[in-house]
């Protein structure tokens, strides 16, 4: 099985971690690394992961990557460049032929202009991930969803997965406001999803498996399950619960699906959305 989805960071490292000083945040304000991961790993039988970047810095790739260099559990990751630089291209290149580089993502959602995934500068960048085949992580709010249809359409060629299935306002058991654009969105077959942090999305303290299902099986309907694939989110996730909490809570959720359908989940999706080799 694969997680599709976490992350590492070392605290002394000279990377912006600003973001871990905002209110609640202070239980994952410490070094997590793959060690730590690793048990929560074999405890819910998992034997690969892909490590997902929380910068935008390039030392984070090179960082990252060594990671997954000395650690032969972690997959690969997916890692960051500037889209909308004129360097672009040229910051993928040093990326691009290491067997452990995966995908780009760019953290959309904390972009103050809720149109920045669409900035002409921005689709250039993408175009250049497009030529290359190289996949793009989607990290929406709901409110940023609306853009992915686009996307799809003007980027045929781009391997795209929406993070979180776009962070639905599950404390509140809201769909309004996301299933039609989200809906839209499975309609371009290079379009996926990481049923993925959604725990975090949901009441820290009192959530319940059950809460999560109406997005869970959403997002099956709408892009079936070898579109669908699992992550942790992790160590995100322990802001709301434990990585088995996660783990748990949706192969409860997928539980009447058949094997295949499981396997997808679990790992065909992944090992076919980043080009990984068995």
């Amino acid at each position: 099985m694969i997680d599709s989805h976490q992350h590492f960071w070392q605290l002394d490292k000279p990377f912006d971690y600003g973001w871990l000083d905002a209110p609640g945040l202070a239980p994952i304000k410490r070094d997590f690394l793959p060690a730590d991961l690793k048990v929560n790993l074999n405890n819910c039988g998992i034997e690969k992961s892909i490590f997902v970047q929380t910068q935008h810095n390039l030392s984070e790739n090179r960082w990252a990557l060594q990671l997954a260099e000395e650690n032969e559990f972690i997959a690969g990751i997916v890692g960051w460049v500037d889209l909308a630089s004129d360097e672009c291209e040229t910051q993928l290149q040093e990326f691009i032929d290491h067997p452990k580089f995966l995908g780009i993502r760019h953290v959309t959602h904390d972009e103050p202009d809720d149109d920045f995934i669409i900035q002409p500068d921005v689709l250039r960048g993408l175009r250049v991930l497009e030529k290359h085949k190289v996949p793009f992580d989607l990290l929406f709010y709901v409110q940023h969803l609306k853009h992915a249809a686009r996307l799809g359409r003007e980027l045929p060629e781009l391997p795209m997965v929406i993070d979180h299935l776009a962070k639905p306002k599950i404390k509140l058991q809201t769909l309004d406001d996301w299933l039609p654009d989200f809906k839209a969105a499975s309609q371009h077959d290079n379009i996926f999803c990481k049923l993925s942090g959604l725990i975090t999305e949901a009441d820290w303290d009192h959530w319940k498996p059950s809460d999560l299902r109406p997005y869970i099986d959403a997002a099956l309907e709408c892009f079936g399950p070898k579109r669908c694939m699992f992550g942790s989110d992790w160590p995100v996730c322990e802001l709301a619960g434990s990585y088995e909490d996660v783990y748990h809570a949706l192969k409860e959720a997928v539980s009447s699906l058949s094997e295949s359908e499981r396997s997808d989940i679990f790992e065909g999706t992944a090992r076919r959305f980043y080009g990984l080799s068995a």
